[in-house]
């Protein structure tokens, strides 16, 4: 699972669960994939970001002092932060590890990069 995919997941649908977001995110195996930069594909893909939550990806991957606490005001034209945000978005693959909801504390696996996502009856 890429962390780009990470910004956009929640546990909204289970019964009772308000937000749902952020998912509390553990990483037990990542690999690093290295892909080409595109500064233009980065720049379109800032406005659909939560930037807290990329901060949390950051940290969940041991590498917080790369992306900044706060999203900075011209973050389109620094390209180091923009090529920071590539290699933490689009080139870290979380392999094993688990997403948890922050409301109920259910656990999501992720295994073989792919997010378990679904619901048992009873929960929807």
């Amino acid at each position: 699972m890429k962390l780009s995919t990470y910004n956009f997941l929640t546990s909204k649908a289970i019964k009772g669960v308000k937000v749902g977001y952020p998912l509390k995110l553990t990483i037990t195996k990542k690999d690093v994939v290295e892909s080409e930069f595109n500064p233009a594909f980065m720049e379109r893909l800032l406005p659909k970001l939560e930037w807290s939550t990329v901060h949390l990806a950051a940290q969940a991957v041991d590498l917080p002092d790369d992306i900044p606490a706060e999203q900075p005001v011209n973050i389109a034209g620094n390209a180091e932060l923009l090529q920071k945000l590539h290699h933490l978005l689009m080139e870290i693959d979380v392999v094993e590890g688990q997403l948890e909801c922050p409301e109920t504390g259910r656990v999501f696996p992720i295994t073989d990069g792919i997010p378990n996502m679904l619901l048992n009856e009873y929960e929807v």
